[in-house]
């Protein structure tokens, strides 16, 4: 959707969001964490001598955080096709936020998990007639689980925007020469962490009245090229930030300081250059996945484990997930 007073390359902005902080109260942290969500694309499959795919929807799955068993398949809302491969927890590891397909472009969904771990129905995110984003790299849940923030791919940079979950109500910043690989809340709602290439990681002050992205972050850790930089999480009392470069996972005082190194453990075989990753409500329990195995680092002693992820019934098709818990 644009405007015909929209320069050109610059997307039409979004500011029916009163207020982008997330004040409500904290949901609170269960740890450590029972449960890990799995989200993934839609299954893609050749049949023998065909040329055209055939594609199978996947839904989001509940798993067993200490097994990988597959409990539970996360149904999908109305309209929602399939899930993509995004999610985001609040740091109660019952409250998640998924990313799905539909014939218009991405929709979100809250699910909430039992103390069994099975979900609950989903609350499909309104549509409210803005622009429908198209490939989300980010996604975060605020720890009040009333907001998340997203990061959309547009012509010529990123747009980075905050939605109230029951209204849909969202306020947008635009930056015209950014990619968004990873956002995360501080605790109190008031800025939201960005990692960003070519920058770097970042803090955006969700109280500012900027429309521009860089105008409204501090840079904290600027980008060093390669390996790069992809995800980030707020530690549980919101004063300092976890990221990896690589997959060297390092902290940094949110306030500004001198980065110092937590863990860098083996990459698997295979993995890419960079780590996306996920950090439990205690912050203690960083998850990433790889191959249809769960991953976690462990980030007072530095030691991992891991376990094979349960894929239970879904299409054989489908690509090893991304995780969150």
């Amino acid at each position: 959707m644009s405007s015909p007073m929209t320069p050109p390359g610059k997307p039409a902005l979004v500011s029916s969001l009163a207020e982008a902080s997330a004040t409500g109260a904290a949901l609170p942290v269960t740890g450590p964490p029972r449960f890990f969500v799995a989200a993934n694309l839609p299954a893609a499959r050749f049949p023998e001598g065909s040329k055209e795919a055939v594609i199978t929807p996947v839904p989001p799955s509940v798993h067993d955080a200490a097994t990988g068993r597959f409990i539970a398949a996360v149904p999908l809302p109305p309209g929602v096709e399939s899930s993509w491969k995004l999610g985001a927890a609040a740091p109660d590891n019952r409250t998640f936020l998924f990313s799905g397909t539909s014939p218009a472009g991405t929709r979100f969904f809250r699910v909430r998990l039992g103390d069994d771990g099975r979900p609950g129905a989903p609350e499909l995110v309104p549509d409210t007639g803005a622009r429908v984003p198209g490939v989300v790299p980010a996604l975060a849940l605020s720890h009040d689980g009333s907001r998340f923030a997203f990061a959309d791919l547009v012509p010529g940079g990123s747009v980075v925007s905050v939605v109230e979950v029951t209204t849909g109500r969202r306020r947008d910043w635009h930056s015209g020469d950014a990619l968004v690989t990873g956002l995360s809340w501080a605790p109190d709602g008031r800025s939201l962490a960005v990692v960003s290439s070519p920058q770097g990681l970042g803090v955006l002050d969700l109280t500012s009245p900027e429309t521009d992205l860089f105008a409204a972050t501090r840079i904290l850790r600027p980008a060093s090229g390669v390996p790069p930089m992809t995800s980030v999480a707020y530690t549980p009392d919101g004063a300092a930030l976890v990221y990896a470069v690589g997959y060297a996972v390092e902290r940094i005082p949110a306030d500004g300081g001198v980065p110092a190194l937590l863990a860098k453990p083996e990459p698997p075989k295979g993995a890419s250059l960079a780590m996306r990753f996920d950090v439990d409500g205690t912050g203690r329990h960083l998850l990433f996945t790889h191959a249809w195995r769960m991953h976690r680092l462990d980030l007072r002693d530095g030691t991992t484990s891991s376990v094979r992820i349960d894929r239970g019934d879904l299409p054989r098709g489908s690509v090893s997930p991304d995780a969150a818990w």
